[in-house]
């Protein structure tokens, strides 16, 4: 766990965490078509003409914002951006571009489901994201077992590595407070609040504009009133929706 905490903050660290600076292109081909939103059903308003340099602002899953040299803000495609190039001649090489802005919806809401310490796990989350790659998610959580039934509340920092791609993998840090009711039977059981902590890691992956899929482990470190603390792993997987 103290390693994922060290590795979390020597990432936040790095220089790549910083805003991006925004790239600029040439147009290739006889124009480039700019549409007044990122898709094909957004109509053409304007082109950049061979030659003419745009900058390019910010991605929204296959779409691109660009500004052209008279401040005209407008959406590409990426097979559009494709052909243009870049400064020293070299078509762009879309897939590894820096962008500024890759999530144009930093509000998101999500659901999970798996387990907690062998027990079975539904989570309810909600986030915003303060830049490209570190975010702040608060979640709630039941999980009912045979032997109890724990309900957590916690915030989370979570830094996401290369947040353009499709597919990015993540870390996060955790803290909150459990409820723990023991299903006990012939012994009187008291129930208990407990603070916790946690490290994590998992994976973000695109499927469309709005929805991402996750995958994500957690250590728990619960600091219980006892003299011993109670470690906690819990794998878990579900759908996040930005807004």
């Amino acid at each position: 766990m103290r390693a994922a905490i060290a590795l979390l903050l020597l990432f936040t660290a790095l220089p790549g965490f910083a805003g991006k600076t925004p790239r600029i292109v040439t147009v290739a081909e006889n124009y480039l078509e700019l549409r007044t939103g990122p898709g094909r059903g957004y109509p053409v308003f304007h082109t950049a003409e061979s030659g003419e340099t745009v900058e390019v602002l910010k991605q929204r899953t296959g779409w691109y914002k660009v500004r052209t040299r008279r401040d005209i803000d407008g959406w590409v495609s990426r097979a559009d951006l494709a052909k243009t190039r870049e400064t020293d001649g070299e078509l762009v090489q879309v897939d590894v571009i820096e962008l500024g802005d890759v999530v144009e919806h930093r509000w998101r809401a999500g659901f999970s489901t798996g387990d907690f310490g062998g027990a079975n796990v539904l989570t309810v989350l909600g986030g915003y994201n303060f830049t490209n790659n570190l975010s702040i998610e608060l979640s709630f959580a039941q999980a009912t077992g045979p032997f109890a039934e724990n309900v957590l509340a916690t915030a989370s920092l979570v830094h996401q590595f290369v947040p353009e791609r499709r597919l990015t993998p993540f870390f996060s840090l955790t803290g909150g407070l459990v409820r723990t009711d023991p299903s006990a039977t012939l012994v009187q059981t008291e129930d208990r609040t407990d603070q916790v902590a946690a490290a994590g890691a998992g994976v973000r992956a695109w499927i469309t504009r709005r929805f991402v899929f996750r995958a994500e482990y957690r250590n728990y470190v619960v600091f219980t009133s006892r003299d011993d603390n109670q470690e906690i792993d819990e794998w878990k997987a579900g759908f996040t929706f930005f807004f």
